[in-house]
């Protein structure tokens, strides 16, 4: 899966006022748009599929380039070295029913840091399933947006001890609980252009501890025997897309991420006890983009996030891409 105290409530505040201002003006908009084509912005979650027997998928490319690292009060600060990454997830969903899916991700990594070498090749990420049920169908003419739950678990796949190089490091060890809750509106602004809101929160929290040895994705090093747990986690935050035409679409994410420090205990390579909870940390990030579909089915968009704000983790610029196709 920001700040100094006095930010954090700003930034919440300033946060509030927009969501408030979206939902206060959408009543005002008339029906929702017929015939505009999407492929979804690059950080919310899309919904169910609208139909049984219907197959998405939509592999992401994206590489993330560190520019600095925010601290503890918020402050920005330079980094060097810096890890970069470059990855591919594929998101893979098939709809049981007209209002229950099944999704899950394909992650695979490729990591390199100055002085800390490169991954020992592409490493597969921890792979979350869920369950996608829409329990809310849209109603444009009475202004009732689509509901959607997510519920699912992140299978513990990844490379996570007895690591070679941190560039290895890609999973937690552990099964991880996530769910989610998504709201999806279109409406027709400026005579006839579409625009369509997303907003959703996710939370996420481990379900067992993962056995640690030498060096992990925790932190530990060579030597060190005992246990580890992520600590719990989650996203909020809204999208938008404006469409030019049927096939040309305006994007925007803005999303807050947070996650508890990861819990650590067992002994090092002098029997030297440890138990130890790391820091909390948190960002805020931006994604704008652009999105192109030649068919209803079929299309690409191409943006990037850009993570503005935080604490205890890197400023960040990732651009990608993805392609939508749906079966």
């Amino acid at each position: 899966m920001i700040n100094i105290k006095s930010k954090k409530k700003t930034i919440n505040h300033s946060f509030l006022i927009i969501s408030g201002v979206l939902f206060s003006i959408t009543p005002k908009f008339v029906h929702a748009a017929d015939g505009q084509w999407y492929t979804g912005s690059l950080v919310s979650p899309s919904g169910a599929e609208a139909h049984a027997g219907l197959l998405g998928i939509e592999p992401y490319y994206s590489y993330t380039q560190p520019i600095g690292y925010f601290g503890s009060n918020g402050v920005s600060h330079p980094q060097h070295p810096r890890q970069q990454t470059f990855s591919n997830s594929t998101m893979w969903k098939y709809g049981i029913t007209d209002h229950i899916s099944i999704q899950a991700h394909t992650v695979v990594n490729y990591g390199w840091e100055q002085g800390h070498g490169h991954s020992s090749g592409p490493k597969f990420g921890d792979f979350p399933v869920d369950m996608v049920w829409r329990f809310v169908d849209p109603n444009p003419a009475k202004y009732i947006p689509a509901f959607n739950l997510f519920a699912g678990v992140y299978f513990p796949t990844g490379d996570y001890k007895k690591l070679q190089s941190k560039q290895n490091s890609n999973g937690t060890g552990s099964y991880v609980f996530r769910v989610a809750i998504t709201e999806q509106s279109t409406y027709v602004v400026n005579g006839h252009h579409a625009l369509r809101l997303r907003t959703w929160g996710w939370f996420r929290r481990a379900l067992t501890s993962a056995q640690l040895e030498d060096m992990s994705s925790y932190g530990t090093a060579a030597g060190f025997h005992g246990r580890g747990r992520p600590g719990m986690s989650g996203q909020s935050g809204f999208s938008l897309e404006y469409g030019i035409n049927q096939s040309w679409v305006l994007a925007m994410d803005l999303a807050r991420d947070w996650a508890n420090g990861s819990h650590v205990w067992g002994s090092d390579a002098h029997g030297k006890r440890i138990n130890r909870i790391a820091s909390s940390s948190g960002d805020w990030q931006i994604a704008p983009a652009v999105e192109y579909s030649w068919t209803s089915r079929m299309g690409i968009i191409v943006g990037s996030a850009i993570y503005y704000a935080g604490h205890n983790t890197g400023v960040k610029v990732s651009p990608q891409f993805a392609v939508n196709m749906v079966y």
